[in-house]
């Protein structure tokens, strides 16, 4: 709780550095949804700093075609149902020209059908279910989808913790668990390896001993938990409580500081996979580091910092080849971006208008997060 309010009073200290420097012409409004509190506000949190900080430059730098950029943000509180009505008010009320968000799937489900009827680009920051840009053609993403992570993650498994018997846990009512655990099966078994059993939870579940006690039974080498941190860190430290001492490791949804401070001890050695890390040499993530420290207060960003400030340049870039927030032409622009230089890599929107892209595995060292590896697509 403290540090969301922390975080709330330092967002409207920064909302002056969004209009610096422009143009008196009317501003250029683009809205973001995502969760500022609630449980889910470690990803929506740091999403909405990494947008903040590519407004602040994009409009000290002049804004866009002549005019000012205008930022308007609204916190759905992790609420289900809240990113559809936060939608509506961006269409009807705001009248923006793009949106940029969400950060768990289940947001952008919620939203994207909306905002595809209104023809109102959106670019989802951390959404990795494939049917989020199935939505339709106004439906865009900058990260990497469920069928990539979880290949990635059933070759790491297999190549580098050298898995023969792996056991999954999933959220039973969490698209993003469902899809990416359901890859993951797949690509394993088909590597060579045994999925010994599958057992499941609900959202917001806080014990989950019982699962696995099954698990630990089957005789595993490894656990792979498909949902988010929270869930994440307690299965780490119930499933060392139990005694099983092989490597647990899980998707996107626990990288956040909170699988640190709620798992302790137990998620040393845990493995997650990711869009990009600090560790990178690339002058991107290096300026971007740079940046982002100075903006706020000396900390270092995650890879949903960056996919939130790599969402928001990717619009900049687009706004600025189509000349025009005319929707039409926006979508057109969008989805012809190629090889366009990003903290998370170089990306290009390919026909499916998702974003082809590497990830990196990072693990648990010392208290802090380190680098393992990079997969390619």
């Amino acid at each position: 709780m403290m540090r969301l309010r922390y975080y709330t009073g330092i967002f409207g200290c920064v909302a002056a550095l969004l209009t610096v420097g422009q143009a008196d012409e009317a501003p250029i409004k683009i809205g973001q949804y995502g969760a500022f509190t609630g449980k889910e506000a470690a990803f929506g949190v740091s999403a909405r700093k990494g947008v903040m900080l590519a407004f602040a430059e994009a409009n000290a730098a002049g804004g866009l075609l002549g005019r000012k950029l205008e930022l308007i943000t609204e916190d759905n509180q992790s609420k289900a149902g809240e990113s559809a009505t936060i939608a509506k008010k961006f269409v009807s009320r705001d009248k923006v020209v793009a949106v940029l968000g969400g950060n768990p799937s289940t947001n952008s489900l919620e939203a994207a059908p909306i905002l595809q009827n209104a023809r109102i680009p959106m670019i989802a920051i951390s959404s990795t279910n494939p049917r989020v840009t199935e939505m339709g053609s106004y439906i865009f993403r900058v990260c990497f989808i469920d069928s990539f992570q979880g290949a990635v993650l059933a070759k790491f498994a297999r190549t580098t913790l050298h898995a023969q018997r792996a056991g999954i846990l999933s959220s039973a009512n969490n698209p993003y668990s469902v899809g990416i655990a359901k890859v993951f099966r797949e690509k394993f078994t088909a590597a060579g390896g045994v999925v010994a059993i599958e057992q499941k939870h609900s959202e917001g579940d806080k014990d989950f001993r019982a699962q696995l006690t099954a698990i630990k039974n089957a005789g595993v080498d490894v656990i792979f938990h498909s949902s988010n941190y929270t869930e994440g860190a307690l299965i780490c430290i119930q499933a060392r409580q139990l005694g099983f001492t092989g490597p647990l490791f899980g998707g996107d949804a626990w990288e956040a500081p909170q699988l640190i401070e709620i798992g302790g001890a137990a998620v040393e050695g845990a493995y997650y996979s990711t869009h990009a890390s600090p560790d990178s040499t690339a002058p991107e993530m290096q300026n971007f580091i740079r940046q982002y420290r100075a903006l706020w207060n000396g900390e270092t960003p995650d890879s949903i910092a960056a996919l939130g400030y790599d969402a928001a340049r990717l619009l900049f870039d687009a706004l600025r080849r189509a000349g025009t927030t005319e929707s039409v032409k926006l979508r057109e622009a969008i989805a012809t971006t190629t090889d366009l230089p990003g903290v998370t890599g170089r990306i290009t929107i390919d026909k499916d208008r998702n974003a082809s892209k590497s990830a990196v595995i990072l693990t648990v060292k010392g208290g802090k997060f380190a680098y393992v590896e990079t997969i390619d697509p």
